[in-house]
């Protein structure tokens, strides 16, 4: 079976990827399949691993042999599934590997804002603290989880985990299901004009659907509380950049924690940039998921999803 293996270079090069060897004859790749590189490099492929690559009509023409694309995340929407569907290609994605480490990554941003740690590291750093007489700095305050009320947006199981964190912390959890369809019953459940106007925290974990896609938009920051923190570990489009922009300069709410984007790699002109303090505005590179056990749970679940295929039993198929 030829395997190629594209995108590892953003899965991470600490990882040991020759647990695929023994499933084929592999082609490792650290950059993306491309409309340009598929012909060369997917000719006799059966079975495509990305994570960042965009598949397109085009690549499935140039990839004639090709019956399996296997995700190193959870998300696909990097996979035209319309096209898979229609070239009988089957995507599989990884499920429940970075769970933990999203909702650590969820709470490192929450506090970091939450205790305006950026000031208070600066002011350590720049000599203000051993130059003063007494122990303490408070000049900005910040309050308990205790008497928060924590927004969530998709209560799968990254969105429960970030729920019973924040319940063990003494935050009041309520959630919105974007879709409806949610069974969770454990948090009560609002209407998304109630958890706005609700919620000292919002945290996203909905997929980006249409139904999500720029979710969180000038309306709904305007709904919200003017002392109030967003967390996107979501998808970027599930935000409006421009709008999250203006409602941070314009003080709307207090502050905004990113680590997703739309596009990514961050555009270079993304008035994003426009907010150079930290304490309003933290940016990370999308890495909520990428802890080392995560990144390493990530490829073996997508070689148990090789096997399974290659056994006539396929695992986490996602298009019919």
């Amino acid at each position: 079976m030829k395997i190629v293996a594209a995108d590892i270079d953003s899965v991470g090069e600490d990882l040991d990827y020759t647990i695929f060897n023994e499933l084929g004859e592999v082609d490792y790749y650290k950059d993306k399949i491309t409309d340009i590189n598929a012909k060369e490099r997917l000719a006799d492929a059966q079975v495509l691993l990305i994570n960042k690559s965009k598949i397109t009509a085009t690549i499935l023409e140039n990839a004639p042999k090709l019956q399996l694309i296997c995700e190193f995340a959870t998300g696909f929407d990097n996979a035209n599934i319309k096209e898979c569907s229609r070239h009988n290609v089957k995507v599989a994605n990884v499920r429940n590997y970075s769970t933990m480490s999203v909702a650590q990554h969820t709470f490192a941003l929450a506090l970091y804002l939450l205790e305006h740690l950026p000031h208070y590291d600066n002011f350590v750093k720049s000599g203000a603290y051993a130059a003063q007489e007494h122990f303490c700095c408070l000049d900005i305050p910040f309050s308990d989880f205790s008497n928060m009320t924590w927004g969530i947006v998709g209560m799968g199981n990254i969105g429960r985990k970030v729920a019973e964190i924040a319940k063990a912390f003494g935050a009041k959890v309520i959630f919105y299901s974007a879709s409806g369809k949610s069974s969770c019953t454990d948090y009560e459940r609002v209407e998304f004009d109630d958890l706005l106007s609700r919620s000292d925290i919002i945290s996203l974990h909905c997929p980006l659907s249409d139904l999500t896609r720029n979710l969180m938009n000038e309306t709904a920051f305007k709904k919200m509380k003017k002392t109030a923190i967003l967390v996107n570990v979501a998808r970027g489009a599930v935000v409006s950049e421009n709008d999250l922009v203006n409602a941070l300069l314009n003080n709307e709410i207090a502050a905004a924690g990113l680590d997703v984007l739309d596009p990514e790699p961050m555009a270079q002109n993304s008035r994003l940039l426009e907010i150079q303090d930290s304490g309003k505005l933290i940016v990370t590179p999308h890495i909520a998921w990428a802890s080392t056990g995560s990144r390493k749970r990530c490829i073996e679940e997508v070689k148990e999803n090789i096997k399974a295929w290659k056994l006539g039993n396929p695992r986490n198929i996602v298009n019919p």
